[in-house]
């Protein structure tokens, strides 16, 4: 394995990158990092439209329907599909880092995990095995809101949600 300076260099310095990562964990750092570049890149195109006749920009400015459908669970088991439903809320609503909820309506993952959790226990049991999904690539990671103050978009955050479901799913849990 090689050492990857130049991603420890662009994380915030109070987080510890160990000295050599898996693939796995390059690919969800670097996800985290062009996030950040993205969101900070405020780059607005535009697009010429006066040579296409009006009714041929209706078919290409078609309106999208107002609420986004959201895919079926494909899990059986009650955590698997707590856990999906759970990250399909934060595609929905939004990411959140620093706090349970924003201004704007976006949820941190834990607020995700108990608005849809039917009990208490389901959504501790589901929030344990989010942190050890969590724990397998950011071995830093002490807790859920430690880890999500750290990251800089909801990529990581959405993996880290798939990853778990299937560790529920794996587990009949």
């Amino acid at each position: 394995m090689t050492t990857h300076a130049p991603i420890a260099a662009s994380l915030p310095s109070d987080v510890a990158v160990p000295t050599e990562l898996d693939l796995e964990s390059q690919l969800v750092l670097t996800a985290a990092i062009m996030d950040a570049r993205l969101a900070s890149a405020a780059l607005k195109f535009e697009v010429n439209t006066a040579h296409i006749p009006v009714e041929d920009l209706a078919e290409v400015v078609a309106p999208l329907p107002l609420t986004p459908t959201l895919a079926p669970a494909p899990y059986s088991t009650p955590i698997a599909d707590l856990l999906h439903r759970a990250r399909q809320r934060i595609e929905q609503d939004g990411w959140c880092r620093d706090a349970l909820y924003d201004e704007e309506g976006g949820i941190c993952p834990i607020r995700a995990i108990r608005l849809e959790a039917a009990n208490r226990g389901l959504a501790d049991d589901a929030c344990v095995l989010l942190l050890e999904a969590i724990q397998r690539d950011f071995h830093w990671a002490e807790t859920i809101p430690s880890w999500n103050a750290q990251q800089t978009g909801a990529a990581p955050v959405l993996i880290c949600f798939d990853r778990a479901a299937q560790l529920a799913h794996t587990r009949h849990r």
